[in-house]
């Protein structure tokens, strides 16, 4: 018996196999071309590249002997969120998918807010209008590209485009139908209100699924593809922070989980649609049932460490003497003390969401002089990534949610000096746990509920999530960073241009 996962990222499709007792059998990623920018702040993808890798992953998976095609009990998909893949009636992409890390919508994102009102629209779909999200996307290309426009019949998120080419269903799930500005999130449905005010087609959009649900089988089309049994489950997975999150057992209040890949996120499950009246952080579906949770995001995390090592760093793709350049950096940054020497990194490469809210904000060094050396600028990188999401972290607790473990995942999970800097930034205790597989782990654990594997997703993380270490924060460091941290806080507003 096997359970299939496959997370349709930004720079790859990831697929596992996972058994039972939730042992990692099989792992492949197959690379998707990087996202076009034709202008300054875009970023597209074509759906049936990752449609290609998905096949290719799933088919290096299944050739691994440790599973045949009938042994997998069902399918589970994750993937990148907010992105618009906008379909006709016979469903044919009619133009490149616009993605999550798109900038170009702040207009419509103004208009949206003076249109419907910002309490308003924060209590029809529990979030303010930001450029990443969904519905702005949609609202650009009607106004920029109307021949486009009128040959729309269906818009649906990145991993459900995979889902069609598998199953012929137009399906979603409620935790990544959150993230498009036209779900109710408080109430599990499409938002008919605000439909109605933004003129979009309620007939264009996806079924939602709760993230167990059965929503379709694999076509004889979808088989031949992937290589898999015609027949096989399908269930509706999540968003890749939510299937993320399932994968690291971050499915009842109190445990908080902090992410680090491209961009950074601090993730809280909640068990109610729990609002931040600024906005500042998103409000939800989880993809358990009857579950919301609550995440702040940091653009360009992870991606600030591979700007830098890609614009100044060492090596090529093999490293140094074979070794891996983050590594290298990581090392040379050890060397360097607590606090950078006084270095302070601003991680808005992309923009920022949590707590700006500012597609246009900048990234900046700060605070360098002529003694300062790549270990101290690299230092301060890892630093101020942190910093960012302690920002997320600190407006969680203001909230009122119970933050009582912080389990670390992703790139910044895996470097030891990285895990010791939250901790320390955080002022806590993190985990670190024993298979850490990201989104397409989780998608794989939502499968197994939805095939009988397990009776619940909470079941099935109890079982299966174990943490294998515990990082405590140094007290002298502590001290140290959080100093700094409040040093970082007034770098956003020093950093604005003045109007």
């Amino acid at each position: 018996m096997a359970l299939l996962g496959l997370d349709i990222g930004t720079t790859g499709s990831r697929a596992v196999l996972v058994d039972g007792d939730g042992h990692l059998l099989a792992t492949a990623t197959e690379p998707h071309e990087a996202f076009a920018s034709p202008e300054t702040g875009w970023a597209e993808q074509h759906p049936d590249d990752w449609w290609r890798a998905a096949q290719h992953a799933v088919r290096r998976v299944l050739s691994t002997g440790t599973a045949a095609p009938g042994d997998v009990r069902a399918v589970g998909l994750a993937g990148q969120m907010h992105g618009a893949v906008l379909l006709d009636s016979a469903d044919v992409v009619v133009r490149p998918a616009i993605i999550w890390c798109d900038q170009r919508t702040d207009e419509q994102c103004r208009w949206l807010t003076a249109h419907v009102g910002a309490t308003r629209l924060v209590g029809l779909v529990s979030n303010p209008a930001l450029t990443g999200f969904t519905l702005p996307k949609l609202l650009w290309v009607r106004e920029h590209e109307p021949d486009t426009w009128a040959r729309v019949g269906a818009v649906l998120l990145p991993k459900d485009y995979v889902r069609l080419r598998l199953t012929g269903e137009r399906a979603t799930d409620a935790a990544d139908a959150s993230g498009t500005l036209m779900f109710d999130v408080a109430n599990r449905r499409w938002s008919s209100e605000l439909l109605v005010l933004t003129g979009i087609e309620p007939a264009w959009l996806p079924v939602v699924h709760e993230g167990p649900a059965i929503t379709g089988r694999v076509t004889g089309a979808g088989a031949q593809a992937t290589g898999l049994r015609v027949g096989t489950p399908v269930v509706a997975g999540g968003g890749d922070q939510a299937a993320g999150a399932v994968g690291m057992g971050i499915v009842r209040p109190g445990t908080v989980s902090g992410t680090i890949g491209t961009s950074g996120v601090v993730f809280a499950a909640t068990d109610r649609p729990a609002l931040d009246p600024l906005g500042r952080v998103h409000t939800f579906c989880h993809a358990v049932p009857d579950r919301w949770h609550v995440m702040g995001v940091t653009q360009g995390a992870g991606l600030s460490l591979r700007w830098f090592k890609d614009t100044f760093g060492v090596g090529g793709p093999g490293g140094h003497a074979g070794r891996d350049p983050y590594d290298l950096l990581c090392d040379e940054a050890a060397q360097a003390p607590v606090g950078s020497d006084g270095v302070t990194w601003a991680p808005y490469l992309m923009g920022e969401r949590t707590p700006h809210l500012d597609p246009h904000a900048r990234a900046a060094l700060v605070g360098l002089s002529a003694s300062h050396t790549r270990a101290h600028v690299t230092r301060a990188i890892l630093e101020g990534v942190a910093f960012s999401l302690r920002e997320s972290l600190t407006i969680i607790e203001d909230m009122g949610l119970p933050v009582t473990r912080i389990r670390l995942g992703g790139g910044g999970a895996r470097s030891p000096l990285w895990r010791q800097i939250q901790a320390d930034v955080y002022g806590q205790t993190v985990e670190v746990l024993a298979a850490e597989e990201g989104a397409a782990y989780g998608a794989a654990l939502l499968a197994g509920v939805g095939c009988g594997v397990w009776s619940t997703v909470d079941e099935a993380c109890d079982r299966v999530v174990r943490v294998a270490e515990t990082i405590h924060a140094v007290p002298e460091h502590v001290a140290i960073l959080d100093e700094r941290y409040n040093r970082f806080r007034t770098l956003y507003r020093a950093l604005h241009p003045t109007p």
